[in-house]
């Protein structure tokens, strides 16, 4: 009784200790893996970065463009401001009669208000091609960074769904083989 003891305790330590060394290996073994996946994470998004990156670039030349367009154009506006004041000045300062300067001052008016018109529309047209800058810059950078992940996505479910369905067809096996084999032990125990 002593002996079978001691072999039973020899046994339950022999098995003890191959766990021990199971276990000692699998935390090195999931440091290793969990390291691996890290590193392999790390350089996926070396391309998305690199991305992003020459985009930033190409959106701060849109908006670089589109600030130098619109510091032009702000200086051209107060330029012939200044210019169309002194004009009126003179003007005041030539005419003979009031009559003349109140003509004068209409047919400057109508300039005037054509020029804020145009200068106007060509704000709007800097700004307009600033968005669709933006906007391109914007597409092009999704098209290369997200669709290439929702593609991978797309591909993991994929392979997800089928080994679901695999599962649920071994399950399904494994479950007619249960019913077949609990309709043949009946009778067994019939004869």
């Amino acid at each position: 009784m002593a002996s079978k003891v001691k072999d039973f305790v020899n046994e339950q330590a022999q098995v003890l200790a191959e766990q021990a060394t199971r276990l000692r290996r699998a935390p090195g073994k999931a440091v290793r893996g969990a390291a691996a996946k890290s590193a392999k994470s790390i350089r996926a998004l070396q391309d998305p970065v690199r991305v992003m990156t020459h985009s930033g670039v190409k959106l701060t030349n849109v908006s670089h463009e589109a600030v130098l367009s619109l510091m032009a154009l702000q200086l051209e506006v107060v330029t012939s401001a200044l210019s169309d004041a002194a004009a009126q000045l003179e003007r005041v300062a030539q005419s003979d009669n009031v009559t003349d300067l109140v003509r004068g001052q209409a047919d400057e008016l109508r300039a005037v208000r054509e020029r804020v018109v145009s200068d106007v529309n060509r704000a709007v047209s800097i700004v307009r091609n600033a968005g669709r800058g933006a906007r391109a810059v914007a597409t092009e950078t999704y098209a290369k960074v997200a669709r290439p992940a929702k593609a991978k996505s797309k591909a993991k479910a994929k392979s997800k769904a089928k080994a679901k369905s695999k599962a649920k067809t071994t399950r399904a096996r494994k479950v007619k083989r249960t019913v077949r084999t609990a309709k043949v032990k009946p009778k067994a125990r019939a004869k």
